[in-house]
């Protein structure tokens, strides 16, 4: 048997995957819907084209919901009552998941013995359910963390609240049952290693991709006009959930500290932020539009509801610059986005972002998050038109590096791996 013939021949015919807190079904950009929505829904989408069935478990927030979705063909998702049927925050789910786990076990009792082969776990919460399914199931459990709590409270936000020592517990019980461990970056598999224990053999970097056909240059006039934007405008753009770990307030201090240096420039300037309440963030569009006020900015600064589709891509080509100053991210999947439609992205050098962003090729990283830094980087590549066309130039052929495709190629080998190993096979290799 060849090694490609005996890698099909080794990978799931159908895997279960866990999202306890978000569903693949939700806009991204608000609540807790981010990146972690979009890479469940495009790898699932990818694996079915390539012959892996997969069905997503999520907890249902309303009664209205059905029992089954299909999200496309060869995915479904299952919506699992446990709680009341409202949206809870992350720190309510801890106590709803022996419900949620009951579902789920009791949707595969339905099923013929052997139903799902493998078991994919995103975030902490669900691989709490992950360890006992797979445990019941006798299958492998692969676990994306996406975030660490450990993480997390070393770069807190000013005022945001720290990740609370259960949650430690949970991820530090999670990486010690999972089969594989998948990461989106090298920093992520080093701190995983480092800070939770994690056997460095388990862990396999596999980068999120961008959906290449959707995010593509296009006409900046066509965009600007659809926004309301004049052509002559100099645009920064913030798009993702607005909560204190985005950190959208530095890009108005900075927008600020722009138009403070060059009053002229407030003829010009906008700056978009796209995005909802989420997280400890509940009272950020509030306190962003008071913070816009206190900067002498309200008038610059535009708030838009959650952006997807052709709305999002409009977002992101009338914009000179995309900004992304989160205080930790595990890749930036909005960063990758963005240079996929040709806008440069000046962004914190933080987590996985070094990866999704090139540095002076597709766009700038700042090494802190000081007001006066953000509008020297801001400026840098807004206000200096040759520096930007070629970051922009750069940023296309940087995201053109990242694929849902190879993502979910490389997801499937690492579950291929392991079931090999969980059942203890051997690979076999004609000679």
């Amino acid at each position: 048997m060849t090694i490609s013939r005996h890698r099909a021949a080794s990978r799931p015919r159908r895997i279960a995957v866990l999202s306890v807190h978000t569903s693949p079904l939700e806009q991204p950009g608000t609540k807790d819907a981010g990146g972690m929505n979009v890479y469940i829904s495009q790898t699932a989408v990818e694996m079915a084209r390539r012959g892996t069935s997969v069905e997503v478990f999520t907890r249902a927030t309303s009664s209205d919901q059905p029992p089954v979705v299909e999200l496309a063909p060869g995915v479904l998702v299952r919506h699992v009552p446990a709680g009341p049927f409202e949206p809870l925050t992350r720190g309510e789910l801890p106590s709803q998941l022996c419900a949620f786990t009951s579902g789920v076990l009791r949707t595969e009792a339905f099923q013929e013995p052997g139903y799902y082969d493998l078991i994919h776990s995103h975030y902490w919460l669900s691989g709490q359910v992950g360890w006992l399914a797979r445990e019941r199931w006798g299958v492998p459990l692969v676990h994306t963390a996406h975030t660490l709590a450990k993480v997390k409270n070393a770069a807190l936000a000013h005022g945001d609240t720290p990740e609370p020592r259960t949650r430690v517990i949970g991820e530090e019980q999670v990486v010690a049952e999972a089969d594989r461990l998948v990461v989106n970056t090298e920093v992520e598999a080093e701190q995983l290693v480092r800070l939770y224990g994690a056997d460095p053999d388990a862990v396999r970097t596999v980068s999120p991709g961008v959906d290449l056909d959707r995010f593509r240059p296009g006409g900046v006039e066509g965009a600007r006009a659809a926004l309301g934007l004049s052509p002559e405008a100099v645009v920064l753009a913030f798009a993702g959930r607005i909560q204190p770990l985005k950190a959208p307030d530095v890009l108005l201090k900075a927008a600020a500290t722009l138009v403070r240096r060059d009053p002229e420039l407030r003829r010009r300037l906008v700056v978009l932020v796209a995005g909802g309440a989420s997280g400890t963030g509940l009272d950020q569009p509030a306190s962003l539009r008071r913070l816009a006020g206190e900067l002498g900015i309200a008038d610059l600064v535009r708030f838009l509801p959650p952006q997807g589709g052709q709305d999002l891509v409009n977002v992101y080509r009338a914009a000179d610059v995309v900004a992304v100053p989160s205080h930790n991210e595990s890749f930036g999947l909005v960063a990758l986005e963005a240079q996929a439609c040709g806008t440069p992205v000046v962004a914190a050098r933080v987590g996985g972002l070094p990866v999704a962003v090139a540095d002076g090729e597709s766009g700038v990283l700042v090494p802190s998050h000081a007001p006066d830094d953000w509008a020297d980087a801001l400026a840098r590549v807004a206000l200096r038109p040759a520096v930007r066309a070629a970051l922009a130039r750069g940023a296309s052929r940087h995201a053109a590096r990242f694929s849902w495709q190879r993502t979910t190629e490389a997801l499937l080998d690492t579950y291929a791996e392991a079931t090999r190993a969980f059942h203890g096979t051997a690979l076999e290799v004609a000679v």
